[in-house]
């Protein structure tokens, strides 16, 4: 299997990914989906939503093998945290 390779940097790929997720994914998905997990190609705008990480990066691959996945946690600040303190929502 190939190793897939980043295409930008860490402030770019963000900056996109947040960008397409503000823009046009949130309104689509965020009536419905709290909590769950979308992956979106910040190259095309396509994303999938799932209840994990990896089940919506599956999806994702699965219709475009060289994607550069973005990962937002619908309704939350960040995909993950660490620590005791829960995720609050922001938006």
């Amino acid at each position: 299997m190939a190793v897939r390779q980043p295409r930008y940097s860490k402030e770019e790929f963000a900056r996109r990914g947040n960008e397409i997720y503000d823009a046009q994914v949130r309104s689509q998905v965020e009536a419905d989906n709290h909590g769950r997990i979308v992956a979106i190609d910040i190259e095309t705008g396509a994303f999938e939503v799932a209840d994990d990480l990896l089940a919506a990066s599956k999806h994702l691959l699965a219709r475009l093998p060289n994607a550069q996945t973005w990962f937002v946690r619908i309704g939350y600040p960040a995909v993950d945290h660490f620590g005791a303190r829960s995720l609050r929502t922001t938006r």
